[in-house]
C-alpha cells in the first residue's frame, strides 16, 4: 500500500496548538485534553489510562498482532527547589537539559492559585555590576535563579504570592515557522512528533483506510524523565514504533530532512526485523532515510521493552539541531515521518505468530541472514577415550 499524502498545513497547525500549552511533565493534564478532543474531532474514541496517556485506537481488518505508534506530550522544564532570601528562585530541572539554554528563558510558575510570569537569570547577569565576572560563572543549574516579575525580595514576599517548593516551571517555547520549511522552537521534542502523528492519523482516517490489524495511536505523558510507554500498551499490541527528535550533529547520522531510522539507543539496538522492514518501506514508497545510533538517549519504544512488554519495537525520528536547546527541524522531516508512519500502518503484517500473547514453539519464528556453516545443529561433544 502507498504511502499516504500528508496536509502540513494542518501538521504546522496542529504543533503550533500545542507548543502554545505549557506541558513539562508533571504538568500535562491540560494538552492531554487537547489531544484528546483533537481525536474525537477525527472521529475516534480515545481512552486514558489514570495518569493520562492517551490511547486511540485505529480499528484494523483483525484485532492482534496490534501495533502501537507512541510520541510523548510531555516536555523539559523546571521546579522551584527553594525559596531564596533575596526573593529568588532555585530551580531544579524536570528531564535532562542544560542550565546554558535556561539563562534568559522565559517562564510561568504554577502555583495553586494561579501562575507568574519570570525569567531565569544567571546569579550574576549584570555587565554593569559584574564586568568580566559574567562571562566566568560556571555552567549549571547552580548557577542560575528565576527571578519573578512581581515586587519581590524576601522569601515572606514569595509566600506571599502563595510560591511553594515544588512548583512547576514552565519554559515558554518561543516558535517561529519559517517560510523556508524550518521551524525553530523549544519542545519541538517531542509535539513535533505529536503533531505529525496526528497528521498521518487525519490523512488515513479522510481516505478511509482500514489497516490489516489495529494500530494504537498512543500519547505519554512522562518520556522526559524515563517513564515512556512503560505502562501505556494493552496486551493486544505485538510492534511499538517510537516517534521522537533524531540527533542532527556532529558525529551522527541524523538529518533534518528525511526520516532517521535509529538501530539503538542507549538501551540497546532495536528490534532487528521490525526497523529493517521499516527501511524497506521507505525505499520501496521512495521516502527518504537514513539510519543511526544514539548513545545518550532513550525513547518511549526502549521504555515499553524495559518495562517488561514483549513487544517488537522501533524509533523513527525527525532530525533535531539542538535537541534540548533551542531546538531546529524542518518540515521536510516531519511529512516523511508522517508518510512512513501510514506506510507502515497499511502495510501487511510480517509474522502472524506474533498474535499470540504466550510463548510457544518456532513455528513461524524469523530467520536473520547468518553463514549456512554458522546455523548449522553442533555436533554432540565426544569425549577422549
Amino acid at each position: 500500500m502507498p504511502r499516504l499524502v500528508i496536509d502540513t498545513e494542518y501538521l504546522a497547525a496542529q504543533l503550533a496548538g500545542l507548543l502554545d500549552i505549557p506541558s513539562p511533565t508533571g504538568y500535562t493534564d491540560t494538552i492531554v485534553r487537547a489531544v484528546c478532543r483533537e481525536l474525537e474531532r477525527l472521529g475516534l474514541a480515545p481512552t486514558l489510562t489514570r495518569r493520562g496517556a492517551v490511547r486511540a485506537v485505529l480499528r484494523g481488518r483483525e484485532t492482534r498482532p496490534a501495533r502501537a505508534i507512541v510520541s510523548h506530550l510531555d516536555t523539559l522544564g523546571a521546579q522551584v527547589k527553594r525559596l531564596k532570601e533575596n526573593g529568588r528562585l532555585e530551580l531544579i530541572p524536570i528531564g535532562t537539559w542544560s542550565a546554558r539554554f535556561a539563562e534568559g528563558a522565559r517562564v510561568a510558575v504554577f502555583t495553586e492559585g494561579g501562575y507568574l510570569r519570570g525569567t531565569i537569570l544567571p546569579l550574576k547577569a549584570s555587565g554593569h555590576i559584574f564586568n568580566d565576572e559574567v562571562d566566568q560563572l560556571p555552567v549549571g543549574w547552580p548557577y542560575v535563579e528565576l527571578r519573578l516579575d512581581a515586587r519581590v525580595s524576601s522569601v515572606a514576599d514569595l509566600v506571599r504570592l502563595g510560591v511553594e517548593v515544588g512548583d512547576t516551571v514552565a519554559i515558554d517555547p518561543q516558535p517561529e515557522f519559517l517560510k523556508n520549511g524550518y521551524i525553530v522552537s523549544r519542545h519541538l521534542d517531542d509535539k513535533a512528533g505529536a503533531a505529525l502523528m496526528l497528521a498521518a492519523l487525519r490523512s488515513l482516517l479522510e481516505q478511509g483506510q482500514v489497516p490489516p490489524v489495529d494500530v494504537h495511536f498512543v500519547f505519554t505523558i512522562a518520556e522526559e524523565v524515563g517513564v515512556g510507554a512503560s505502562a501505556a500498551l494493552t496486551d493486544d499490541v505485538a510492534a511499538v514504533v517510537a516517534v521522537d527528535n533524531g540527533t542532527s550533529g556532529p558525529g551522527q547520522n541524523s538529518e533534518e530532512f528525511g526520516v532517521t531510522i535509529a538501530m539503538a539507543d542507549q538501551t540497546g539496538p532495536f528490534d532487528y526485523h521490525l526497523t529493517r522492514a521499516l527501511a524497506r518501506l521507505c525505499r520501496d514508497e521512495e521516502i527518504r532515510y537514513q539510519k543511526d545510533v544514539f548513545r545518550f538517549y532513550r525513547s518511549d519504544a526502549a521504555a515499553a521493552v524495559v518495562a517488561g512488554h514483549d513487544v517488537r519495537n522501533a524509533l523513527i525520528t525527525f532530525g533535531v539541531d539542538g535537541s534540548h536547546g533551542y531546538e531546529r527541524i524542518h518540515m521536510h522531516a516531519l511529512r516523511s515521518v508522517a508518510e512512513l508512519i501510514t506506510a507502515y500502518v497499511l502495510s501487511p503484517v510480517e509474522f502472524q505468530r506474533d498474535a499470540a500473547q504466550e510463548a510457544h514453539g518456532m513455528k513461524g519464528f524469523p530467520r536473520q541472514p547468518i553463514p549456512e556453516e554458522m546455523a548449522r545443529e553442533p555436533n554432540a561433544p565426544t569425549i577422549d577415550a
